[in-house]
């Protein structure tokens, strides 16, 4: 019988953490080690992902050094990324189109110009890198904090997440967007 692969669901059950945390010990392997390519972070959020489905804040979050967002009272930290991008969707507006008419040369080097230039709006949206720093994921908020931008996010204001391959999109209720992306 083939041997399952683990987190291939993305989500770690009890057996699997039980039969990793066997190895680790049978192994003596430190946490360096195990992190070498980023294999315990992955286990790690599995792990966390298991216990929010389940109903439970999670307290397997340990930061080395001090929190660059300022929680409030009674708020539990469920997971953070540090060197996050802030991006925000820009939309910039260009003119395009032209114009036509005819010069009348009124004297040697001197033209009268009668025409029209006629133009329509074009709205082009991209996504620009506002600041990078810390994502914080708490029960109550979502926050980022940089040396440029800082913002906390009440989950009662987010309309909706757009997951991508290597961060997620959040839509406020402000009709603002803003990215984060985790290296």
């Amino acid at each position: 019988m083939a041997e399952p692969r683990l987190l291939e669901d993305g989500v770690l059950d009890d057996s699997e953490e039980k039969r990793l945390m066997d190895l680790k010990e049978r192994f003596a392997l430190s946490q360096t080690e195990l992190d070498a390519k980023g294999a315990l972070t992955r286990v790690a959020k599995a792990a966390v992902i298991r216990d929010v489905l389940n109903g439970i804040i999670p307290q397997r979050v340990k930061l080395d050094g001090s929190l660059s967002v300022n929680l409030k009272k009674g708020e539990k930290l469920v997971w953070a990324f540090p060197s996050s991008d802030y991006l925000e969707d820009k939309t910039r507006r260009q003119y395009v189109g032209g114009s036509q008419g005819v010069s009348i040369r009124v004297a040697k080097g001197l033209y009268y110009r009668v025409g029209a230039f006629k133009a329509q709006a074009v709205d082009r949206t991209e996504r620009v890198q506002l600041d990078t720093g810390l994502v914080a994921v708490t029960d109550k908020h979502i926050y980022f904090g940089g040396p440029v931008k800082s913002l906390r996010l009440a989950y009662a204001k987010i309309v909706s997440f757009q997951p991508f391959s290597d961060g997620i999109g959040v839509i406020r209720d402000v009709s603002q967007a803003a990215a984060f992306h985790n290296r």
